[in-house]
C-alpha cells in the first residue's frame, strides 16, 4: 500500500450545495463535494486530527514519514473523502468543517475488508456486504455541530448511494471514555432500548467493553452526531467495542436507504 492516499475519482458528485445552504447559520453557506485532489483530502486530514488527537486526546499511529498535524491511516488510500465547507460566498466555499470517508464494496475488496472489520464481527451482515458502504472518521467541527453539517453529509450520501445502487451504509460512532467508560454504557443502554437492529444485522465486538461492570442508569444526552443518526433512521447493531488508541467506546450503527426520512429520499431520488 502506498505510504499517502492517492485519491481516486469520486463515483458521483455530491448532492446540490442548496440543500445544505437552507439549514446553514444565516452567516454562512455550507456546500458539500467530494476531495479531488491530495490537497482537499489532507483537508479533512487535518480536521480529523483537530477533532481526535488535540479535542478528543486520542493516540494516533500514522503511516511512517506521514506530515505532522494530520491523522492518516492505511484505508485512506481506498476512501472517497467527503467534504463539508463553511464560507460567505460560492467563491470563497471556506475551510472544511465536516468530513466522512466512504469505502465502497470495490474499494473494500482492494483494501482486504472494512475497517469496521477490525472492530467487530460482521459475519451476520455477509448477504449485504456487495451493496454496503461504510462511512468512518466522521467529524464536525466543534463551532458547528447544531445539524446543518451532518444533513449536508447525510444528503450528498444519500445521492451517492442511490445513484451507485447502494442501500445499506454502516459505521463506528465514538463516544469518549474519559469518564471511565459509564457515559458509554449508559448511552448504549438508552439506545439500544428504542433503536436496536434486527438480530440478522446484529455484530459482535472483538474488544468489548466491559458494560457489565459499568454503570448503565445514567440518563445521557447522545453527541449531536449520533442524533443526527439516529434521526436519519440508524439502528443500533450490538454492543461497543472499546478503542483504546482512541479511549473511545465505538457503537457499531447501521442504515438502510429506504429507512431514510422523505426529505432525504427526495434529493436522492
Amino acid at each position: 500500500m502506498n505510504r499517502n492516499p492517492i485519491v481516486t475519482q469520486a463515483l458521483t458528485r455530491a448532492a446540490t450545495p442548496q440543500f445544505a445552504e437552507r439549514r446553514a447559520q444565516p452567516s454562512l453557506r455550507l456546500s458539500v463535494d467530494w476531495a479531488r485532489s491530495e490537497a482537499e483530502v489532507r483537508e479533512a486530514q487535518a480536521l480529523r486530527y483537530q477533532v481526535f488527537a488535540v479535542e478528543m486526546g486520542a493516540r494516533l499511529a500514522p503511516p511512517k514519514g506521514a506530515p505532522a498535524g494530520l491523522d492518516i491511516d492505511l484505508f485512506d488510500a481506498y476512501c472517497e473523502h467527503l467534504l463539508v465547507r463553511a464560507g460567505s460566498s460560492d467563491d470563497e466555499p471556506g475551510p472544511v468543517i465536516g468530513t466522512y470517508r466512504v469505502l465502497t464494496p470495490a474499494a473494500a475488496k482492494r483494501a482486504g475488508g472494512l475497517y469496521s472489520d477490525t472492530e467487530f464481527d460482521l459475519t451476520r451482515l455477509r448477504s449485504i456486504r456487495p451493496r454496503l458502504v461504510e462511512i468512518g472518521r466522521s467529524c464536525v467541527h466543534a463551532d458547528h455541530r447544531s445539524g446543518g453539517a451532518i444533513l449536508a453529509l447525510w444528503g450528498a450520501l444519500a445521492e451517492f448511494m442511490a445513484r451507485n445502487g447502494l442501500n445499506t451504509v454502516i459505521g463506528c460512532a465514538s463516544v469518549s471514555m474519559r469518564d471511565g467508560g459509564h457515559y458509554a454504557a449508559s448511552l448504549w443502554r438508552q439506545i439500544a432500548a428504542q433503536h436496536l437492529a434486527p438480530i440478522d444485522c446484529q455484530v459482535r465486538p472483538r474488544l468489548p467493553l466491559p458494560i457489565a461492570h459499568l454503570r448503565q442508569d445514567l440518563q445521557v444526552e447522545p453527541p449531536a452526531l449520533i442524533r443526527g443518526y439516529l434521526r436519519c433512521g440508524a439502528k443500533l447493531m450490538g454492543e461497543p467495542a472499546w478503542d483504546p488508541d482512541f479511549n473511545t467506546a465505538d457503537l457499531p450503527l447501521l442504515l438502510r436507504t429506504a429507512d431514510l426520512p422523505a426529505r432525504f429520499r427526495r434529493i436522492s431520488g
